[in-house]
Order: C-alpha cells, then structure tokens, then sequence
C-alpha cells in the first residue's frame, strides 16, 4: 500500500468510527430490526469506503455518511419489496429527514449518556451494559446478579429513571451554559 492510499486508509477509518454509532442509529431508526440495522450497515461501510473519493473538501463526513445510509436503506427497502412489513419508501425519506434534522440533539443526548454512565459505579454499569446485549437474557442477568427477574426489572428501571435525570440535568446546563 502507498504513504498516500494509507493515508486515505486513515482518514476514512477516523471518520468511519468516529460516527459509526450516530449512523448505525440512524439507520436503526429506518428498519424493523437491528439484525436488519447490522446487514445495512455493512453495506453501507463498503459503500462509504468505495465512494469515499467523492467527499468533497469541507463537506461533513456524517452528514454526507447519512445521505449514502439513506439511499442504501431505500436499496434494501425496494429488495425486500415483497415483504408486507416494509415500509413505503416515501415514509422512509420522510423518517430519514426527520431523523437527520434530530441527529445533533441525539448526538449531545449519546453524549450526555455516555458522561452518565461513568457516574455508574462499575459493577452497576456491567449489569446494565449486559442487560442491553442483543444475546442477553434478562433472566440470567439477574440471576447473575443476584436478583428475581422482577427485582431486576425494578432495578433496571430505576437505574434508567436515574439516568434519563442525568442527562435531563446535563441536556439544561448545557443550553444555560
């Protein structure tokens, strides 16, 4: 590989995972399932990468990566046509307006999220962390914490209630600020 297609191997691979998970969320917002998300997103990287040329100088990385998302949502939406759950793709374009024009109050909500986590004492944020694992079962997270699956259930409630103020407190002094 040349010192210059390295660095453009770099440049995309910052920009990539520094907004993969605005993205990803993005997309998630568009289809039915996150295994549907997961499938997307993969097409959507190779896409990225292979059209990464095209970014012109000064023009964001994610706002360009939600119109390549959009456009390959809408790809996947007309190959799985046939399927009665799919969404019509003009409630699509809708819905991936409105989720881009929300995308930078997500963005500070992901990012107050993350401050609020690290106020969780660590064996609390495992658990919670592992309750939200796609392959988790709720009943062997409590159990592994020592608590009846309705206990837990309360629990994880009232750790999201403490969270959700956390980033209601966070989200205000961020607009007094």
């Amino acid at each position: 590989m040349s010192p210059s297609e390295t660095e453009r191997h770099r440049r995309f691979l910052r920009s990539f995972t520094a907004h993969e998970p605005a993205i990803r969320a993005h997309v998630r917002r568009l289809v039915p399932s996150r295994a549907d998300a997961d499938d997307v997103m993969q097409e959507i990287s190779v896409v990225l990468w292979e059209k990464f040329d095209s970014l012109h100088e000064g023009t964001e990385f994610k706002t360009w990566a939600f119109g390549v998302a959009r456009f390959e949502v809408l790809a996947w939406l007309r190959d799985r046509g046939r399927d009665r759950l799919v969404l019509d793709e003009e409630v699509i374009a809708k819905m991936a307006e409105e989720t881009t024009a929300l995308e930078p109050l997500l963005e500070r909500q992901r990012e107050a999220l993350e401050q609020c986590m690290k106020k969780v004492p660590e064996d609390q944020r495992g658990l919670l962390m592992q309750a939200y694992q796609p392959e988790s079962s709720i009943q062997e997270v409590a159990q592994g914490s020592g608590r009846t699956v309705p206990g837990f259930y309360q629990w994880l409630h009232r750790m999201r209630q403490k969270l959700l103020e956390c980033i209601r407190r966070a989200m205000t002094q961020e607009v007094a600020s």
